[in-house]
């Protein structure tokens, strides 16, 4: 199991942004190994690391921390894919943000949680996941999600002032002043998600480019290719990645991932004796799995991807990475920093 990946689109529009600024994109392109090909491919996707890596670079390169923000103000619909079209053609910004929500499969993954939009007391809340703690690597994603939205949404409807604010769960870093620069409107940092709250009266704003039949024909083609991205999809695999998001500081329980996936508790651990296996083996198999990602793709401390993961004490965590690979978190993590140095 992958911490997620995300198209390889996003990595043009950093390129992009990089040159923009005065960047020397070949550099850049050529420290990942990007090749024209990679980037060219139209189901082309880079892992979530990866690219954390390099915008994190893009940024020391330029000295500039906000570039997640400025690469968000210059996205453009074809970089959402089927899913922007959709949105673009959808009646009012309410349905946008539905859409971008609900199809955000089709463009990125993340096996911890996702994206999702809904009502709160009138307003509209479009929430971004990201893996916490934060570090350096990661204001940078969740910069350009927030900041891409909300100019996907002041395009499509042709407006400005739909936002009634920003929220960001992380403290304000040390570019905090341009955030309101960019948003033009209160940017609230240390909060508990990452959102735009949209102001009730526009929600219903029109779009400029929305076409009923368009909508639907291309709602049509993102339902067929959601269906795809899950069908083939194993019981086993449908299990852990519903244990995946419900990890963080608790041990999820059978009836809860159960309860995700619309069947009775009893009914899930039969099929899965069925298949050889149990609940118990498959949490083990999830840990384990996200474990080796995140000591191998990110810089959290120990203690920090024990409390991720659900355990109830770094030592605990220890313990069982130890029982899983024959040899510590520590040790691991030293290898694979040895393997990429060559």
């Amino acid at each position: 199991m992958k911490l997620g990946d995300i198209t390889v689109s996003y990595v043009r529009a950093i390129l992009e942004a990089f040159e923009s600024l005065g960047g020397d994109s070949k550099a850049l392109r050529e420290q990942f190994s990007l090749s024209d090909a990679k980037l060219g491919q139209p189901e082309g996707r880079i892992s979530i690391p990866r690219f954390m890596r390099l915008g994190h670079s893009a940024i020391q390169s330029l000295e500039r921390p906000e570039l997640g923000l400025i690469m968000g103000q210059q996205v453009k619909i074809p970089l959402l894919g089927l899913t922007g079209f959709l949105a673009m053609t959808a009646k009012d910004i309410e349905a946008a943000c539905m859409v971008m929500a609900h199809y955000e499969r089709l463009s990125g993954s993340n096996s911890r949680g996702q994206s999702s939009f809904y009502l709160e007391d009138g307003f509209g809340v479009s929430s971004f996941y990201s893996i916490s703690p934060y570090n350096e690597y990661n204001f940078f994603v969740v910069d350009l999600f927030i900041s891409s939205q909300q100019k996907v949404i002041e395009w499509i409807c042709g407006r400005a002032g739909a936002i009634k604010q920003v929220e960001v769960e992380f403290e304000a870093p040390s570019y905090a002043k341009i955030y309101e620069e960019v948003f033009q409107c209160p940017v609230l940092f240390g909060q508990k998600r990452n959102a735009l709250i949209i102001k009730p009266e526009a929600l219903n704003w029109p779009l400029i480019h929305h076409d009923k039949n368009a909508f639907l024909n291309l709602q049509n083609i993102c339902d067929e290719r959601l269906a795809q991205v899950t069908r083939n999809r194993s019981l086993n695999e449908k299990v852990m990645d519903e244990i995946s998001p419900l990890l963080e500081g608790q041990t999820p329980s059978i009836n809860q991932v159960a309860d995700s996936l619309g069947m009775p508790p009893w009914t899930l651990r039969r099929k899965l004796q069925e298949q050889n296996t149990s609940y118990q083996t498959l949490l083990n198999d999830t840990r384990k799995a996200l474990a080796e990602s995140y000591i191998k793709d990110t810089n959290l401390a120990i203690g920090e991807i024990a409390y991720l993961l659900g355990f109830s004490s770094p030592t605990a965590f220890q313990r069982a990475f130890k029982r899983w690979t024959n040899q510590s978190p520590g040790n691991f993590r030293s290898k694979q920093e040895t393997e990429q140095e060559k």
